[in-house]
């Protein structure tokens, strides 16, 4: 049985007929590209660190959907220090995707690690 697949530039490969080598950790699989000689299947870095940022966007809307509703009724309680932190914990959600760790990630391994757990939660990778 053929395992066709096909890397981040739509290029095919046959990968068990023509025996490339493939990523075991498909996290990334939409940053996969084969090498010049076409056996070996790695993470093109850039692509990667952008569907990071988009994993990060997809994660942190239902937080700052909370944390609206958090402001809101800090507001309406007039309480000016609830509303501050809810503030605050949407600026850092705001901020994540721009987080130097994301920017300078050199490895596949940097780049899950540069997750933060302390504003995102856990870690899909």
């Amino acid at each position: 049985m053929a395992g066709y697949i096909k890397d981040k530039d739509g290029v095919l490969s046959n990968a068990l007929d023509e025996g490339v080598t493939v990523p075991s950790d498909r996290n990334f699989r939409d940053s996969w590209v084969l090498n010049g000689n076409r056996k070996v299947i790695t993470e093109d870095l850039a692509t990667a660190k952008t569907l990071f940022k988009e994993k990060i966007r997809e994660v942190r809307k239902p937080l700052l959907e909370a944390l609206d509703v958090d402001y809101m009724k800090a507001l309406e309680a007039g309480n000016s220090s609830a509303q501050t932190t809810a503030k605050n914990k949407k600026q850092a959600l705001r901020d994540a995707p721009a987080a130097s760790d994301i920017t300078n990630a050199s490895n596949i391994t940097e780049l899950k690690a540069a997750w933060d757990t302390s504003i995102l939660g856990s870690s899909p990778y």
